[in-house]
């Protein structure tokens, strides 16, 4: 698969958008990053919502699996990213944000889709699923190992985090950040749907 540059433009446009409004709501304070992910809980649900009923109708069941699909993993992501710290002078208790693992995974999600997507482009040739026919072994395994190699330099130059711990966050980002895609092209798939995000779908066709 040949590097469409405009694709690539586009793309790189549309993910620095979405790059700053993350970083605002992730390093701002902890009310932001409450916010943030609250935006993106009723977004993903209502998307989600969107796709079962075109797939399954009313069916509770699969409304249901909304809680493991969606609200689990932002209220662990919510969890990541605060702390409550008891102090013993007036027994007080604080929220203490914390940015870093948040970011980590973050920044692992994009980077490992950026370059699976250039290294799929340059090199690709063997077919990874047929749920994507455009994804590779090649970009798949490439954006991986870049994404790794991308996040473990971050700590390594930072001191944010133990470089260990950031390379195992990145792969785990990358494995689970693909099954997820693949799950979601799946679902859209049997809807029909060409895109299943409306402001995803709206920030392409503008800077197309």
């Amino acid at each position: 698969m040949a590097l469409n540059l405009q694709t690539l433009k586009t793309r790189s446009l549309t993910a620095v958008i979405f790059v700053v409004v993350m970083l605002v709501g992730l390093l701002w304070n902890f009310w932001s990053f409450l916010v943030l992910f609250t935006i993106i809980h009723f977004g993903c649900w209502y998307e989600y919502i969107k796709l079962i009923k075109k797939i399954y109708g009313n069916n509770i069941l699969y409304f249901l699996f909304e809680l493991i699909y969606i609200i689990v993993p932002v209220l662990l992501m919510l969890d990541l990213g605060s702390e409550w710290k008891v102090y013993t002078i007036n027994n007080t208790n604080e929220i203490i944000f914390t940015y870093v693992i948040p970011c980590a995974i973050i920044f692992s999600i994009w980077i490992n889709d950026t370059m699976a997507y250039i290294v799929g482009s340059l090199i690709g040739k063997t077919p990874f699923s047929k749920i994507s026919p455009k994804k590779t072994w090649e970009g798949t395994g490439g954006g991986a190992i870049l994404c790794v190699i991308v996040i473990a330099a971050i700590a390594y130059f930072s001191k944010l985090i133990p470089v260990k711990d950031a390379a195992i966050i990145a792969a785990l980002c990358a494995i689970f950040g693909t099954l997820g895609d693949l799950f979601e092209r799946k679902l859209k798939r049997m809807a029909n749907v060409k895109d299943s995000g409306s402001f995803i779908l709206w920030s392409w066709r503008f800077f197309r």
